[in-house]
C-alpha cells in the first residue's frame, strides 16, 4: 500500500511521501515474485477423473440422442412399408373377390380342386400318354358334395391333390332315406347361394388374420372351404330332422341305433390312404417286368443282369389305374387315392429284403412262373405271408409262352383266353392245374379269380403276361377291389405316425440317405426324428423330403421332387445328417414338443431285430462295401454262412482310406483277407492306385452271386497254395497191414502188398514200426491199386506200396528189423497235426481224426 499523507500535511511532506512510494515501487520491481504452489498428485488425479466422467456423460448423451433419432426414422419407414403392403394386399383381395363374384355370375367359376384335377389329368397324359376321359357328371357331383377339411387326401407328387373319399363314406348311413338325399343336396345348394355374401365377408376377415399368404390358389381354397362350411352345417341339420321323422316308425329303435353307430363311424372317418402292395416271388419270374408294364417303364433291363438286387417302391396315382380297371368293370369306381407297390428281390441271398417288404404291406402279389411252378423263393414268400396272415393274390405269369399264343396288349385275361385256339386253352389249363396242385399240396385253396366264390378262404389267381400286358387290368382291378372291400377299415387314414426305414443308401450329392415307407401320419422338413443305428439310436433332423415322379421307381436314379410336407402311403427319401450308421427295418419316430428323447430311443430299439445288430466285427477278416444296407446285410449273411470273418463294413464309394484299412491284414499275416468285396459301388482312381501299392485286391460286381463266385475262387486258390506249401509237413494218419504173400522187395525200396486198416495212405507219408520203438523205415514213394498208380488209398483198400529210404535208413531190412507181423503206421508229429487242422480239414474224415487221437497216445504227443 502506498504511504498516504494526511490531508492537512504540508506540501513538503506530501512530496516526501510521494518519493517514498516511488522508491517502494522500484524496490518491489527489483525483487522476483515467488513461484505458484505445485498441485499434488491426488488432486490432479481427482481432477482428471472428474473431467473424464463429464466427457463420458456428454458422449453417452449424444449417442442416446442419435440412437433415438435412428429408431424413430426406422419405425417411420416400417410403418410406411406396412401401410403400402397392406394397401397392395387389400387391392389384390378386392380384385380377387370381384373376379370370383364375376365368374360365379357367368357360371365359369371353378374351385381349386377342379382346377388341380384337370391339371393333374393333363400332366399324366403328357407324361405317360394316358387317354383319360373326364366324367363331367362325376366332377359336378364331387363339387356339390360336402367335404370336411380334414378328409383331404395327401398330394403324392407335391403338385397334385387327391379327391377325398369322405362324401362316399358319409352317404352310407343316409341311403335308407331314399329320395330325401337329392332334396338334401338341392337344399344345400340353395342355402349356399343365399349365403355367398356372408361367406365373402367371412373370407375377408380370415384373410386379414392370416399373415403368410400367397396369391391365386390360396384364395380359391379359402373360398371353397367357406362355401363348404354352411353346406356341412345344413347337411347335419337335414340329417337330424330326417332322423326325428323316422323315429316315429315301428322300427324306430333299430333305425336310430343304426343311424347313431354309422354317424359315429362317419365322424371318425377322415378318408382312405393308398394300400401298400408288396410283389414277391422267385428270381426271374417277372416281378419287375410286371411292374414295368403297369407303369410303362423299363427298369428291369437297366438292372445288372436283369435281376432286382434292391428293394424299391413305386406310387401309382388313381387316375393312372382308372384306365385299366375300366376295361374289366366299366362301372367300377376307385375310392383310394392310388396304390403303393414295393418291389423285392427274388434271389435267395435277399431273404432280409423280402421279409422287410412283407412286414410293411397291406396286401401282396406272389408271382409264379406258369412254366416252372413253385420254386424255392416262391415257397419262402408264401410261408412269410402265411406267418404274417397277410392277404395275397397270385399272378400266374408268362402265359404268353404257351405255344401259338395270340397276344394283344393290355387286354383283360378272359378276353385273351377267349381269343385263343382250343389247343392253346388246353395247354394253359394243363399248366394251371399243375400249379394249382402244387399249391394245394402246400395247404392253399386256389381258384381263377372269376371262379372264386369265397375270396376270404380261397386265394385268387390272375393269369398275366408281363411282356404283353395281358391280365394286368385284371390284376389291378382285383388289388383295388380287395383293398376297398376286405381291407377298408385297415386302409383308413390315421393321424398316428407309422413309418419304417426300408433301405439306407449313399447317393452322390446327397450323402447317406434313408428310404422310408410312410404308412400313416405326416412328415415335415425340420422334424426331429429317431431311428435305430448300428451302435446306438440316431437322433437327427430332416433336411429334405424327396419323392420320385408318379409311377417312377424310387431306387432308379432320376429327378426327385422336393416336399415341405408328406402324408400317408408314400415312399420317401429322407436327407438328414448322421445317417451313416442307420439300420433298415427300423421304425421312424418323430420327437414331439412333449416327448422324451430317451424314451423314444428305447421304443425304437425295443423288439427290433436286424442282421447287423448281431454282427460283430472281427480283428481279422475281409472288408465289405455295398451300395445299400440291404445288399450289405445279404453279403454279411453269405460270409457268415461260409464262416468268413468280416473286419469292417461300409456303404458307398471305395476310397483310399478303405484300401489302407484293408491292407492291415497283411501286417497281421493274413494276406488272404487283404481284399475289399465291393457290390454295386464305384472305386475311385486313388483307391485303385493305393491298392496296387499295398497289394490289396479289390473285387467288384454288379450282380451279387458273381461277387460270391469271385470270392469263392479266391479262397480256393489261396487254400490250394497253402496246401502246396504245407504238403510236406502234413502227415495223414494211416495203419497198414503187410500181406506176407506179397513181399516183392525186402530192401531199399521196400515193395509190399498191404491192406489199409485205417486212415488214408498218401504219397510222401513217413512210415514207422510202433512195435520196434517207432522205428522209421522210410516214406511212401508210390501207390498202385489194380495195377494203376493212385495218389490216395483209404480204409479197406488193398494196394501195393513202395517205401523209399534215405541214406540213414538203408541199413534197415525186412525180416531183420521188422516183418509181416508188425503193423506199419504213419509217423505223425505235433506240427503235422496242426497243419492238418489248419489247411487240410476239408480232406479229413471223422474216422481219420479218431485215428489221429489214438496215434497221439502212441507217440506221446501233447
Amino acid at each position: 500500500e502506498p504511504n498516504e499523507a494526511p490531508a492537512d500535511a504540508p506540501a513538503g511532506d506530501v512530496e516526501a511521501a510521494a518519493e517514498k512510494d516511488e522508491k517502494d515501487k522500484k524496490s518491489k520491481k527489483g525483487k522476483k515474485e515467488p513461484p505458484p504452489k505445485k498441485e499434488s498428485a491426488i488432486v490432479k488425479a481427482a481432477r482428471e477423473r472428474r473431467e473424464a466422467a463429464l466427457k463420458l456423460e456428454e458422449e453417452k448423451r449424444a449417442f442416446e440422442e442419435e440412437q433415438k433419432r435412428i429408431a424413430d426414422e426406422e419405425e417411420r419407414k416400417r410403418k410406411e412399408e406396412e401401410d403400402r403392403i397392406e394397401a397392395e394386399k387389400q387391392a389384390k383381395r378386392d380384385a380377387r373377390l370381384a373376379k370370383i363374384a364375376k365368374q360365379k355370375e357367368e357360371g365359369t367359376y371353378k374351385t381349386k380342386k377342379e382346377k388341380e384335377r384337370a391339371k393333374r389329368a393333363e400332366e399324366l397324359r403328357k407324361m405317360f400318354g394316358f387317354n383319360v376321359e373326364d366324367n363331367k357328371e362325376d366332377e359336378e357331383g364331387e363339387g356339390n358334395e360336402d367335404k370336411p377339411e380334414k378328409s383331404e387326401k395327401p398330394a403324392p407328387t407335391g403338385k397334385i391333390s387327391k379327391k377325398s373319399m369322405m362324401p362316399k363314406k358319409k352317404k352310407q348311413p343316409v341311403k335308407k332315406f331314399g329320395d330325401d338325399e337329392e332334396n338334401e343336396e338341392a337344399a344345400v345348394e340353395e342355402k349356399a347361394k343365399e349365403e355367398v355374401k356372408v361367406d365373402e365377408i367371412k373370407l375377408e376377415e380370415k384373410v386379414e388374420e392370416k399373415k403368410e399368404e400367397e396369391e391365386g390358389p390360396d384364395w380359391e381354397e379359402i373360398a371353397e372351404k367357406e362355401e363348404l362350411e354352411p353346406e356341412e352345417e345344413k347337411g347335419k341339420e337335414v340329417a337330424k330332422t330326417d332322423g326325428k321323422e323316422n323315429s316315429d316308425d315301428e322300427d324306430s329303435d333299430s333305425d336310430n341305433s343304426d343311424n347313431s353307430s354309422s354317424s359315429s363311424d362317419s365322424s371318425d372317418f377322415v378318408g382312405y390312404r393308398s394300400p401298400i402292395i408288396v410283389i414277391m416271388g422267385h428270381v426271374d419270374t417277372g416281378k419287375t417286368k410286371l411292374l414295368d408294364k403297369i407303369r410303362r417303364t423299363n427298369v428291369q433291363e437297366g438292372e445288372a443282369g436283369g435281376i432286382t438286387q434292391q428293394i424299391g417302391a413305386t406310387f401309382f396315382p388313381d387316375i393312372a389305374l382308372n384306365e385299366q380297371t375300366k376295361k374289366v368293370d366299366p362301372e367300377f369306381d376307385i375310392e383310394v387315392p392310388g396304390m403303393m407297390v414295393i418291389d423285392t428281390p427274388g434271389h435267395e441271398s435277399f431273404n432280409n429284403l423280402r421279409m422287410r417288404g412283407s412286414s410293411l404291406c397291406d396286401m401282396a402279389i406272389v408271382v409264379i412262373d406258369v412254366m416252372h411252378g413253385l420254386e424255392p423263393q416262391t415257397v419262402e414268400s408264401l410261408d412269410m405271408l402265411k406267418k404274417r396272415r397277410c392277404p395275397f393274390i397270385i399272378a400266374l405269369n408268362k402265359i404268353d409262352v404257351c405255344y401259338q399264343w395270340s397276344s394283344k396288349t393290355y387286354t383283360p385275361i378272359r378276353e385273351s383266353l377267349d381269343r385263343q385256339e382250343q389247343f392253346v386253352r388246353d395247354e394253359f389249363q394243363q399248366r394251371f392245374d399243375n400249379v394249382k396242385l402244387q399249391l394245394n399240396e402246400r395247404g392253399l385253396n386256389v381258384a381263377l379269380y372269376w371262379e372264386n366264390e369265397d375270396p376270404r378262404s380261397t386265394v385268387s389267381i390272375v393269369p398275366t403276361s408281363a411282356l404283353t400286358g395281358e391280365g394286368v387290368p385284371d390284376l389291378l382291378y382285383q388289388l383295388i377291389l380287395r383293398s376297398q372291400t376286405n381291407l377298408a377299415s385297415k386302409i383308413e387314414i390315421k393321424e398316428d405316425l407309422e413309418c419304417t426305414v426300408i433301405e439306407v443308401k449313399n447317393i452322390e450329392g446327397l450323402g447317406t440317405t434313408i428310404d422310408v415307407v410312410l404308412v400313416n401320419g405326416s412328415l415335415h422338413e425340420g422334424d426331429q426324428i429317431v431311428i435305430a443305428g448300428l451302435g446306438a439310436p440316431i437322433v437327427t433332423t430332416i433336411r429334405a423330403l424327396l419323392t420320385p415322379q408318379p409311377m417312377k421307381e424310387m431306387r432308379v436314379k432320376n429327378e426327385y421332387m422336393h416336399h415341405a410336407k408328406i402324408s400317408t402311403s408314400m415312399g420317401v427319401k429322407i436327407c438328414a445328417p448322421g445317417l451313416d450308421d442307420a439300420v433298415a427295418g427300423s421304425p421312424l419316430l418323430i420327437v414331439g414338443p412333449n416327448d422324451d428323447v430317451e424314451e423314444l430311443k428305447d421304443d425304437v430299439t425295443e423288439g427290433f431285430d436286424s442282421v447287423l445288430n448281431e454282427f460283430e466285427k472281427q480283428p481279422e477278416g475281409v472288408y465289405v462295401k455295398a451300395s445299400t444296407l440291404g445288399s450289405l446285410e445279404a453279403l454279411i449273411n453269405f460270409l457268415q454262412e461260409m464262416k468268413i470273418p468280416v473286419f469292417d463294413v461300409g456303404i458307398g464309394e471305395v476310397h483310399k482310406k478303405d484300401v489302407k484299412r484293408a491292407s492291415i491284414m497283411r501286417e497281421k499275416k493274413r494276406p488272404e483277407f487283404a481284399l475289399i468285396l465291393c457290390f454295386d459301388v464305384k472305386v475311385n482312381s486313388e483307391a485303385i492306385n493305393q491298392a496296387k501299392t499295398d497289394d490289396v485286391q479289390i473285387m467288384t460286381a454288379d450282380i451279387i452271386y458273381h461277387l460270391f463266385d469271385k470270392f469263392k475262387a479266391h479262397m480256393e486258390k489261396h487254400m490250394e497254395s497253402l496246401k502246396t506249401e504245407n504238403k510236406k509237413v502234413a502227415v495223414f494218419p494211416v495203419v497198414l497191414q503187410i500181406d506176407k504173400q506179397y513181399i516183392f522187395h525186402r530192401g531199399d525200396p521196400f515193395i509190399f502188398g498191404c491192406n489199409v486198416v485205417g486212415g488214408q495212405l498218401r504219397i510222401g507219408t513217413p512210415i514207422c514200426v510202433p512195435d520196434k520203438e517207432n522205428l522209421v523205415i522210410g516214406h511212401v514213394g508210390s501207390i498202385q491199386k489194380d495195377k494203376k498208380d493212385v495218389q490216395i488209398a483209404r480204409r479197406g483198400d488193398t494196394v501195393c506200396v513202395k517205401i523209399e529210404q534215405n541214406t540213414a535208413q538203408k541199413h534197415i531190412g525186412f525180416g531183420r528189423h521188422f516183418d509181416h507181423t508188425n503193423n506199419l503206421v504213419s509217423h505223425i508229429t505235433r506240427e503235422s497235426i496242426d497243419t492238418l487242422k489248419g489247411h487240410f480239414k476239408d480232406e479229413m474224415q471223422k474216422s481219420d481224426w479218431e485215428l489221429v487221437i489214438s496215434l497221439k497216445k502212441l507217440f506221446d504227443i501233447q
